[in-house]
């Protein structure tokens, strides 16, 4: 059957094939500590309770026909609030854009800046960036980014990329890593992409960010939040936010998200997905809008939530400290937000029990989730090579007893592989 050149060349995710690997094992019987997706088990962080309840109410008043195609104003509205409120960003109404999570919100930023051939940065790893190049026919510029600097892209990676190119994707706290930016190397992000724009002619496009804060309001101890306008107000015309509700409330499927930026660019993509039709569903986003304002109560679930995946992905963090002082090949960086941790295991080109080499962080995986019974997610699926041992953890999904029960198991394997 013939398709397009695009679909042809898409590829498939490999997050997706681990998964499959670990619904096999758990179809035969096995438990298994599953960190490899983004996600949030509904039994251990359910959403809000009023959000819970203002969904239901919503959808029992009969809230079940089209939102407004750029999301409702009364949402709109709260969002502006929020966002003054928290972190003293101020875009009105009309500059925000709702829609089903923050997915559409990338990919409408992508399809309103970028035409085909046009480069786009990013860092190495990065989650997705990749996949949304092909999907509009981008010339992708990844930059590989290095431990030392916890896996975020500082302004001298990224300087020998910036001329000509379109699109600097950016996101804090990081997925897959879990690391943030500092202030000091944001700051000094911003001063190369504004140096960037005032060295371009009236005619040239101008080199635009997209910064994706999804997790913004997940971190933890000392960690703070920094963005790019905040920092650097003038570059207000250049920067395009990527934001919402799914991971600072556990609420992935209740799929609200929302974007802001400069009114012309926000208006073309309130065009773009009105086109496609990727607005969050109505009932969701009356609820949303009545649970952002209300303060205690956010600030209640907030402080909870961070407390809870403050506590696993310390409980992991401190585990494998523990072994590596035991002298075992493993390391991690300090969680610093998101739900993710950052893992090394470093036991490539050795052999598993059977005698089956360990060439690439696709066997280690699939190694550890049948001898460990722990299943994370390579660095390779975030476009660093395969090579590297470096995994991502998510904890979202599995209980602080869970993860703990899967350390000894971890050690085990790695007494196996000689």
């Amino acid at each position: 059957m013939q398709v397009s050149q695009m679909a042809a060349g898409l590829s498939g995710s490999e997050i997706i094939r681990i998964g499959n690997q670990v619904s096999e094992q758990v179809r035969q019987g096995a438990s298994i500590c599953n960190l490899t997706i983004g996600d949030f088990d509904p039994k251990i962080f359910p959403i809000p309770a009023e959000l819970n309840a203002g969904i239901t109410q919503a959808y029992q008043a009969g809230q079940t026909n089209y939102p407004p195609a750029a999301g409702m104003g009364e949402l709109r509205d709260a969002v502006y609030n929020f966002l003054k409120t928290r972190q003293g960003l101020e875009y009105g109404p009309n500059d925000i854009l709702i829609a089903g999570g923050s997915r559409p919100l990338i990919y409408a930023t992508y399809r309103a800046l970028v035409d085909p051939g046009d480069r786009v940065i990013f860092p190495l790893p990065s989650w997705n960036n990749n996949h949304y190049c092909h999907l509009t026919s981008a010339t992708p510029v990844a930059v590989p980014t290095s431990a030392e600097n916890n896996f975020m892209p500082t302004a001298a990676d990224l300087a020998p990329h910036v001329a000509g190119a379109t699109l600097l994707a950016l996101c804090s706290p990081l997925n897959p890593t879990g690391t943030v930016f500092t202030k000091a190397g944001l700051e000094e992000i911003c001063d190369l992409v504004l140096a960037e724009n005032k060295r371009r002619g009236p005619d040239e496009k101008p080199l635009y960010v997209l910064y994706d804060q999804i997790y913004w309001l997940l971190t933890f101890g000392n960690t703070e939040h920094h963005d790019p306008v905040t920092l650097r107000p003038e570059l207000r015309d250049y920067v395009i936010y990527i934001d919402g509700i799914s991971k600072c409330f556990a609420a992935t499927g209740v799929r609200v998200g929302y974007s802001f930026g400069p009114t012309a660019i926000i208006d073309k993509m309130k065009s773009i997905l009105g086109h496609v039709g990727a607005w969050a569903p109505k009932a969701e986003q009356v609820a949303t809008a009545h649970f952002l304002p209300e303060t205690a109560a956010v600030d209640e679930f907030l402080a909870s939530m961070k407390t809870r995946l403050d506590s696993s992905l310390g409980g992991l963090f401190n585990g494998l400290k523990e072994l590596q002082s035991q002298g075992y090949p493993v390391d991690a960086v300090a969680p610093a937000g998101a739900i993710y941790l950052t893992i090394k295991i470093d036991v490539l080109g050795r052999s598993t029990p059977d005698g089956t080499l360990l060439k690439t962080t696709a066997e280690l995986t699939s190694y550890l989730i049948s001898e460990a019974k722990l299943a994370l997610v390579p660095f390779s699926a975030f476009g660093t090579p395969a090579t590297e041992p470096w995994f991502r953890a998510s904890v979202g999904a599995e209980t602080v007893e869970s993860i703990q029960a899967a350390l000894p198991r971890l050690k085990a394997a790695l007494d196996k592989v000689k």
